[in-house]
């Protein structure tokens, strides 16, 4: 009876990680985009709009969009010679595609009525996170006397099928009020006309989706639940992985340190393994005493020196996460109250689901290691070897760039 329990939590936790693993690609980051938009006003009737988008998936949609097969070797040519100067002259030579797919997937309003989009000199070149953007400035001459602007967003839809889960990140000075807008699917446009909770339910909602959609974080959390002994040691990890996943958050989207995604993203999926890793060594170890304390676990906090020594691997990855979360919200805005506040928002949304996953994983863990022992640490330590498989399998997809 023992060993069909055994094999039936092996089996449901492998098909577990191989169902999350199948629906997300090796790169839990690679395969969405961000755009940046800074709307303010201009003359009497007038707004510019200074947009930002990444630079090879532009050229694409914009080509397909238009059926415009020169933009897309041009551009493409371009790309892959790294020649910022090649980039913009494809586009500047293609300018008509390329502005139409902008003007009529990003829209600017007046008091309801549609403001008139003319481009303003030609595209520029710059980079997020070391990826080539395109630079596009755009005039919108909307009625005189406006008072209430709403700007809209549907660039790079998932309907394209080249990316998906695009995020329009929007910093404005306009009628009078400073802020900050993330704009998806889900929450296309926003008013000048909203309140500031609002616009920071906006983050929240990025913040906490981000974590739910990025497997790679929500397996290493895992990892840390499954090696936990005690409600103690999943306290005190978590509370490590937050401070430092927030610092470098904050950091990182501010501009003040910045690391390669080439960098960052392979040491995350190394972060999983080695954190479950930690476990797995527990149990070849010590075998059925995996989950007991040391002796010297009666001082500061209770942990013993396993313990201290997971909790600074904890934090060295959290600080190499947080540059993750960073790059996935790709502000490198220049510091104000309003995008600190936006930011921070952001990061509470991704602590309130870990928090949660927590709370409903964790106690369920704890009851079956006190109904049956055996059962539990078989199926945490299937757990564990399914992720940490994971990890590594990753870390070798990211070193490589497959």
């Amino acid at each position: 009876m023992a060993q069909r329990i055994r094999r039936t939590l092996v089996g449901v936790v492998a098909a577990l990680i191989a169902f999350l693993s199948a629906a997300q690609p090796a790169s839990a980051h690679g395969f969405t985009s961000v755009v940046h938009a800074d709307v303010t006003a201009g003359d009497e009737g007038h707004i510019r709009t200074a947009l930002k988008l990444e630079y090879d998936l532009f050229v694409v949609s914009a080509a397909d969009s238009a059926n415009d097969d020169p933009l897309f070797k041009a551009g493409t040519a371009a790309f892959e010679a790294g020649d910022p100067a090649a980039q913009a002259a494809a586009l500047d030579a293609h300018a008509e595609s390329a502005t139409a797919y902008v003007t009529r997937r990003f829209s600017v309003t007046a008091d309801g009525t549609a403001c008139t989009p003319r481009r303003s000199g030609g595209f520029t070149m710059g980079s997020q996170d070391g990826v080539p953007y395109a630079e596009l400035l755009v005039d919108w001459a909307c009625a005189a006397g406006g008072r209430v602007h709403e700007v809209r967003s549907g660039l790079f839809p998932d309907a394209e099928d080249f990316v998906t889960g695009t995020k329009t990140i929007v910093t404005y000075e306009l009628d009078g009020r400073t802020g900050s807008a993330a704009l998806d699917s889900g929450q296309p446009s926003f008013s000048t006309a909203q309140a500031w909770y609002e616009r920071f339910w906006e983050f929240f909602r990025l913040g906490a989706e981000h974590l739910l959609g990025g497997i790679d974080h929500i397996l290493f959390l895992l990892a840390l639940i499954a090696g936990s002994r005690r409600p103690r040691e999943i306290v005190l990890a978590a509370t490590s992985f937050t401070l430092a996943h927030s610092v470098t958050f904050m950091l990182a989207a501010l501009g003040l340190v910045s690391a390669p995604a080439q960098v960052v993203e392979p040491v995350i999926a190394l972060s999983i393994a080695v954190v479950a890793g930690w476990y797995l060594w527990r149990i070849w170890r010590w075998g059925d005493h995996a989950t007991d304390l040391e002796p010297s676990g009666d001082g500061h906090f209770g942990l013993d020196g396993a313990g201290w020594s997971r909790l600074g691997v904890v934090f060295c990855f959290g600080l190499v996460h947080g540059l993750g979360f960073a790059g996935a919200l790709g502000i490198d805005e220049p510091w104000s109250w309003t995008l600190l506040w936006s930011l921070l928002v952001f990061n509470i949304g991704i602590e309130v689901v870990q928090l949660a996953v927590i709370a409903v994983v964790f106690p369920l863990l704890m009851l079956l290691r006190k109904r049956s022992p055996a059962a539990g640490l078989w199926a945490t330590g299937a757990l564990s070897a399914g992720v940490a498989a994971m990890g590594l399998l990753w870390c070798v997809q990211r070193v490589l760039g497959l």
